[in-house]
């Protein structure tokens, strides 16, 4: 086993299985097709303020354990990491992981979709919100059994299109709003906080200077009227959590085929200061300050300028065209409930 920077990839074996097709995988499976085509897990040694690197020779050590060929590559950035996954597609390789935060996972969906391969998750960032989705544990040398001992899953994605034409895949929640501002605080001065204080934190700071929206959302297709409302934020989910745990979607599931809007009401700092314990304990916010709605897709836009984030990553500016993408990959995981 190898932890490799990749420049190029001339070492790659060019060989396929039909074993990692539409059939249930194993870890005897795995492990005889990756001595053909190692598995490629695709670190990122930053996320979750280096946690991921702290762990990589453990995981490492548990991937010898289930005696499976990986190769590890250290990614130096999103984009680095989804042009080599797309270079490691084009050459044959058809099992795929990273190890990171759902940031870094949705780089690694964005190589993949449209290709037939299989991915898989170690979570080792600041939320993990779509690994606890699937089951994951939140320990990334657990995470690796749970993962080589699981079953392929078919997930939806969300496809956002951006005011200016980019488009982009993402995999857990996305929106409008304060948290915006909130994650890019919790990438940057709260990043060694735990998980869902991470977001917390971050929210109650970006508040101070929030400025609520008014937000219009529209149901192409006549699925519902427009709503019109002035929000905290508006969330377009594919996840029951986003932030490290905040349950704005609890009814949500990867693989219904459904995108979870939540709008969360204008709330003072005062209100929020009293949900705080009940935030930080369960990451649940009363019904009574959120609307909820279920969709295929939506547009959203402001009456101000903003930007949209998807997974914590900003991705560009609103008004912002969002849908679901039915079975758009397939995860190993734990068996779906």
């Amino acid at each position: 086993m190898r932890i490799v920077f990749v420049q190029q990839y001339g070492w790659f074996q060019l060989t396929r299985d039909a074993s990692l097709g539409q059939h249930d995988v194993r870890v005897a499976d795995l492990s005889a097709f990756s001595r053909e085509t190692p598995a490629l897990i695709f670190v990122n040694p930053l996320a979750g303020a280096g946690r991921a690197g702290a762990y990589l020779l453990r995981v490492r050590e548990a991937f010898d354990t289930e005696k499976i060929h990986a190769e590890f590559v250290l990614t130096e950035s999103a984009g680095d990491l989804e042009s080599r996954a797309r270079a490691a597609i084009a050459h044959g390789h058809r099992l795929l992981l990273a190890m990171g935060g759902d940031g870094t996972f949705q780089g690694l969906v964005n190589a993949a979709s449209g290709s037939d391969v299989l991915l898989g998750l170690l979570p080792a960032g600041g939320g993990n919100d779509f690994a606890s989705a699937v089951g994951l544990p939140k320990d990334p040398i657990t995470a690796v059994r749970a993962v080589l001992r699981g079953k392929p899953r078919s997930v939806d994605l969300i496809r956002a299109r951006m005011d200016g034409g980019r488009e982009r895949l993402y995999t857990g929640g996305g929106g409008v709003g304060l948290d915006v501002d909130a994650v890019q605080l919790a990438a940057g001065v709260y990043r060694r906080l735990p998980g869902r204080l991470r977001y917390v934190a971050s929210a109650l700071r970006a508040l101070r200077d929030f400025t609520p929206l008014r937000v219009r959302a529209e149901f192409p297709g006549g699925e519902l009227p427009p709503l019109e409302t002035k929000v905290l934020l508006a969330a377009a989910l594919n996840t029951p959590t986003y932030g490290g745990g905040l349950r704005l979607a609890p009814d949500a599931q990867v693989d219904d085929g459904w995108l979870d809007l939540a709008f969360v009401e204008d709330l003072n700092a005062l209100q929020v200061l009293a949900l705080l314990p009940r935030l930080l304990w369960s990451g649940n916010l009363p019904s009574s300050h959120v609307k909820r709605i279920r969709v295929r897709r939506a547009r959203l836009s402001a009456d101000r300028p903003c930007f949209f984030h998807g997974d914590g990553e900003i991705l560009g500016p609103a008004p912002v065209e969002i849908e679901v993408v039915p079975r758009a990959v397939r995860v190993l995981g734990p068996t779906a409930p």
